[in-house]
């Protein structure tokens, strides 16, 4: 009795570990420490196989998270190309302004709020956490270079450097004052309807 009851806390402490910090099981020695102990808990129950279904479940949940994130990973890596490059290999004439692709400000003020949350969504515990363990000390807070597990956040504060820039490209190639005018005007109207809704990171990335 007293070994099941300390097989169901167990089981209770690895099932939200492998929820909230799966990176922590993407080697091989922490997996296989994992399912050594999963072993052993299943040994507690082997009558109804209730603790084993369990374990297995969690297991299964834990590689898909493993893997959805690593696809993640490799799609972020594919869009990494620089915009300069994407420039040139397309002809001046085809490189159409932000106002012929979207003139409302509301539609793209929503756009980008989809894109900040797809963004925020894939930020998790261990991202944050990797940060603060890595803190060189409480008075410069630089990180030091072997932190590797952070690929999340640089995505977002790319995010937000990619769209200040877009704002600056779209206002500074335009020649004719009226027209950079009206730019401006068009960015401060999406600023004002990302701020309606709520997407302050957005906004602060236009001003």
């Amino acid at each position: 009795a007293k070994l099941k009851s300390f097989a169901a806390k167990i089981i209770q402490l690895l099932k939200e570990w492998t929820e909230t910090f799966p990176y922590d099981f993407q080697d091989e020695k922490s997996m296989k420490e994992l399912k050594e102990i999963a072993h052993r808990i299943t040994q507690c129950d082997e009558e109804n196989g209730t603790v084993k279904k369990i374990i297995s479940q969690m297991t299964q949940n834990l590689l898909m998270a493993l893997s959805a994130r690593s696809q993640y990973q490799e799609i972020r890596e594919k869009f990494r190309q620089p915009v300069t490059d994407i420039l040139k290999t397309k002809p001046q004439s085809t490189q159409k302004d932000i106002l012929s692709v979207c003139c409302d400000p509301l539609i793209l003020a929503q756009q980008l709020t989809y894109i900040e949350l797809e963004r925020v969504s894939n930020i998790y515990p261990e991202d944050l956490m990797q940060i603060v363990s890595h803190m060189d000390s409480l008075d410069n807070h630089k990180c030091r270079s072997d932190v590797t597990k952070t690929y999340n956040l640089e995505a977002y504060d790319n995010w937000f450097n990619c769209l200040s820039m877009l704002v600056a490209t779209e206002i500074c190639r335009i020649v004719k004052k009226k027209q950079r005018t009206r730019m401006v005007e068009f960015f401060i109207d999406v600023a004002r309807e990302c701020f309606n809704i709520g997407n302050f990171n957005s906004m602060m990335a236009i001003i």
